[in-house]
Protein backbone atom coordinates (compact mmCIF):
# COMPACT_ATOMS: atom_id res chain seq x y z
CA UNK A 1 0.00 0.00 0.00
CA UNK A 2 1.56 3.30 -1.09
CA UNK A 3 1.29 6.75 0.50
CA UNK A 4 -1.65 7.74 -1.72
CA UNK A 5 -3.67 4.71 -0.69
CA UNK A 6 -2.83 5.29 2.97
CA UNK A 7 -4.06 8.90 2.60
CA UNK A 8 -7.29 7.70 0.99
CA UNK A 9 -7.76 5.11 3.73
CA UNK A 10 -7.30 7.81 6.35
CA UNK A 11 -10.02 9.89 4.66
CA UNK A 12 -12.38 6.92 4.75
CA UNK A 13 -11.57 6.33 8.43
CA UNK A 14 -11.99 9.97 9.46
CA UNK A 15 -14.23 10.12 12.50
CA UNK A 16 -13.43 6.58 13.62
CA UNK A 17 -11.20 5.59 16.52
CA UNK A 18 -8.69 3.86 14.23
CA UNK A 19 -6.77 6.96 13.20
CA UNK A 20 -6.16 8.12 16.74
CA UNK A 21 -5.40 4.60 17.96
CA UNK A 22 -2.86 3.84 15.22
CA UNK A 23 -1.19 7.23 15.64
CA UNK A 24 -0.91 6.78 19.42
CA UNK A 25 0.57 3.31 18.98
CA UNK A 26 2.96 4.52 16.28
CA UNK A 27 3.98 7.41 18.55
CA UNK A 28 4.77 4.96 21.36
CA UNK A 29 6.79 2.80 18.96
CA UNK A 30 8.73 5.71 17.53
CA UNK A 31 9.24 7.29 20.94
CA UNK A 32 10.65 4.05 22.32
CA UNK A 33 13.14 3.40 19.53
CA UNK A 34 14.23 7.02 19.08
CA UNK A 35 14.68 7.79 22.77
CA UNK A 36 16.81 4.66 23.20
CA UNK A 37 18.76 5.11 19.97
CA UNK A 38 17.24 2.22 18.04
CA UNK A 39 17.25 -1.50 18.49
CA UNK A 40 13.80 -2.60 17.31
CA UNK A 41 13.05 -6.32 17.13
CA UNK A 42 9.98 -7.35 15.11
CA UNK A 43 8.53 -10.83 15.54
CA UNK A 44 5.38 -12.65 14.51
CA UNK A 45 4.24 -16.23 14.98
CA UNK A 46 5.32 -19.41 13.18
CA UNK A 47 2.30 -19.00 10.88
CA UNK A 48 2.43 -15.23 10.51
CA UNK A 49 5.67 -13.36 9.92
CA UNK A 50 5.22 -9.57 9.55
CA UNK A 51 7.27 -9.19 6.34
CA UNK A 52 5.20 -6.32 5.04
CA UNK A 53 5.47 -4.32 8.24
CA UNK A 54 9.24 -4.83 8.28
CA UNK A 55 9.51 -3.57 4.69
CA UNK A 56 7.30 -0.55 5.34
CA UNK A 57 9.21 0.39 8.48
CA UNK A 58 12.48 0.24 6.52
CA UNK A 59 10.92 2.60 3.94
CA UNK A 60 9.57 4.95 6.62
CA UNK A 61 12.97 4.98 8.35
CA UNK A 62 14.61 6.13 5.11
CA UNK A 63 11.93 8.66 4.14
CA UNK A 64 11.66 10.23 7.58
CA UNK A 65 15.40 10.30 8.28
CA UNK A 66 14.82 8.15 11.35
CA UNK A 67 17.10 5.10 11.03
CA UNK A 68 16.00 3.89 14.46
CA UNK A 69 12.72 2.75 12.87
CA UNK A 70 14.53 0.06 10.86
CA UNK A 71 13.57 -3.23 12.49
CA UNK A 72 15.37 -6.53 12.84
CA UNK A 73 12.93 -9.19 11.65
CA UNK A 74 13.13 -12.15 14.03
CA UNK A 75 12.00 -15.37 12.35
CA UNK A 76 10.81 -18.69 13.78
CA UNK A 77 12.38 -20.79 11.04
CA UNK A 78 15.50 -18.75 10.26
CA UNK A 79 18.42 -20.74 8.90
CA UNK A 80 22.11 -19.76 8.83
CA UNK A 81 22.04 -20.16 5.04
CA UNK A 82 19.39 -17.42 4.69
CA UNK A 83 20.44 -13.89 3.65
CA UNK A 84 21.66 -11.91 6.68
CA UNK A 85 18.46 -9.86 7.06
CA UNK A 86 16.38 -13.08 7.13
CA UNK A 87 18.70 -15.22 9.24
CA UNK A 88 17.87 -13.79 12.68
CA UNK A 89 16.24 -16.51 14.78
CA UNK A 90 14.35 -16.58 18.04
CA UNK A 91 17.59 -16.72 19.98
CA UNK A 92 17.83 -12.98 19.36
CA UNK A 93 14.88 -12.47 21.73
CA UNK A 94 16.92 -14.11 24.49
CA UNK A 95 19.62 -11.49 23.92
CA UNK A 96 17.16 -8.55 24.14
CA UNK A 97 18.20 -5.99 26.73
CA UNK A 98 17.24 -2.65 28.23
CA UNK A 99 16.94 0.04 25.58
CA UNK A 100 15.64 -2.32 22.91
CA UNK A 101 12.07 -2.39 21.67
CA UNK A 102 10.25 -5.64 20.87
CA UNK A 103 7.20 -5.36 18.61
CA UNK A 104 5.10 -8.54 18.50
CA UNK A 105 2.57 -8.87 15.68
CA UNK A 106 0.09 -11.73 15.82
CA UNK A 107 -3.39 -12.32 14.38
CA UNK A 108 -4.26 -14.62 17.29
CA UNK A 109 -3.00 -15.41 20.77
CA UNK A 110 0.64 -16.53 20.50
CA UNK A 111 1.65 -19.95 21.79
CA UNK A 112 3.43 -20.39 25.11
CA UNK A 113 7.02 -20.67 23.76
CA UNK A 114 6.85 -17.22 22.14
CA UNK A 115 5.13 -15.72 25.18
CA UNK A 116 7.91 -17.04 27.41
CA UNK A 117 10.57 -15.42 25.22
CA UNK A 118 8.67 -12.12 25.17
CA UNK A 119 8.30 -12.25 28.95
CA UNK A 120 12.04 -12.91 29.32
CA UNK A 121 12.83 -9.94 27.03
CA UNK A 122 10.58 -7.70 29.12
CA UNK A 123 12.24 -8.85 32.35
CA UNK A 124 15.62 -8.06 30.76
CA UNK A 125 14.44 -4.47 30.26
CA UNK A 126 13.16 -4.42 26.67
CA UNK A 127 10.07 -2.34 25.89
CA UNK A 128 7.34 -4.65 24.57
CA UNK A 129 4.64 -3.54 22.14
CA UNK A 130 1.81 -5.77 20.94
CA UNK A 131 -0.21 -5.51 17.74
CA UNK A 132 -2.96 -8.09 17.41
CA UNK A 133 -5.43 -9.76 19.75
CA UNK A 134 -6.85 -7.55 22.46
CA UNK A 135 -7.07 -10.30 25.05
CA UNK A 136 -4.70 -12.78 26.60
CA UNK A 137 -1.20 -12.80 28.01
CA UNK A 138 0.54 -10.82 25.26
CA UNK A 139 -1.35 -7.51 25.57
CA UNK A 140 -1.25 -7.90 29.35
CA UNK A 141 2.56 -8.04 29.38
CA UNK A 142 3.01 -5.33 26.71
CA UNK A 143 3.91 -1.77 27.66
CA UNK A 144 1.70 -0.62 24.78
CA UNK A 145 -0.88 -2.66 22.85
CA UNK A 146 -3.14 -2.02 19.87
CA UNK A 147 -5.98 -4.51 19.64
CA UNK A 148 -7.14 -5.73 16.24
CA UNK A 149 -9.77 -8.30 17.19
CA UNK A 150 -11.32 -10.74 14.73
CA UNK A 151 -14.32 -9.23 13.00
CA UNK A 152 -13.22 -5.60 13.41
CA UNK A 153 -13.65 -3.11 10.55
CA UNK A 154 -9.96 -3.34 9.65
CA UNK A 155 -7.78 -6.40 9.30
CA UNK A 156 -4.32 -6.71 10.81
CA UNK A 157 -2.50 -5.99 7.53
CA UNK A 158 -4.37 -2.72 7.01
CA UNK A 159 -3.68 -1.61 10.59
CA UNK A 160 0.02 -2.32 10.05
CA UNK A 161 0.02 0.04 7.05
CA UNK A 162 -1.53 2.80 9.17
CA UNK A 163 0.94 2.22 12.01
CA UNK A 164 4.03 2.23 9.79
CA UNK A 165 2.90 5.39 7.96
CA UNK A 166 2.18 7.16 11.25
CA UNK A 167 5.52 6.05 12.73
CA UNK A 168 7.30 7.81 9.88
CA UNK A 169 5.48 11.09 10.35
CA UNK A 170 5.27 11.59 14.11
CA UNK A 171 7.37 14.36 15.65
CA UNK A 172 10.63 13.25 17.19
CA UNK A 173 10.31 13.17 20.97
CA UNK A 174 12.47 15.47 23.05
CA UNK A 175 15.71 13.68 23.94
CA UNK A 176 16.36 13.08 27.62
CA UNK A 177 19.34 13.53 29.88
CA UNK A 178 22.78 14.00 28.38
CA UNK A 179 21.53 13.98 24.82
CA UNK A 180 19.45 17.10 25.48
CA UNK A 181 22.46 18.94 26.93
CA UNK A 182 24.64 17.88 23.99
CA UNK A 183 21.98 19.02 21.55
CA UNK A 184 21.83 22.45 23.20
CA UNK A 185 25.62 22.75 23.08
CA UNK A 186 25.64 21.71 19.41
CA UNK A 187 22.97 24.30 18.56
CA UNK A 188 24.89 26.98 20.44
CA UNK A 189 28.10 26.07 18.60
CA UNK A 190 26.29 26.24 15.25
CA UNK A 191 24.88 29.65 16.17
CA UNK A 192 28.27 31.02 17.25
CA UNK A 193 30.10 29.74 14.17
CA UNK A 194 27.44 30.75 11.64
CA UNK A 195 28.42 33.61 9.30
CA UNK A 196 26.76 36.96 10.06
CA UNK A 197 23.58 37.70 8.11
CA UNK A 198 24.07 39.55 4.82
CA UNK A 199 23.15 43.24 4.86
CA UNK A 200 21.79 44.87 1.77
Amino acid sequence: MDAVRVALLREVLAGTEWLGATRRFAGALRGSVVSHGGGMLLVGTPDYEPWHLAAHLVDEAAWSGTPELTPTLVRHDARPSDPAHLAVGLGRLEAARRGETLLVVSPQRPAAPLLERVSDARRAGATVLSLGPGEGELPAMAHEALAVPDGSELDLDTVQHLVSAAAGENAVPTPRGRRRFRDRVARLAEHLTAPPPARW
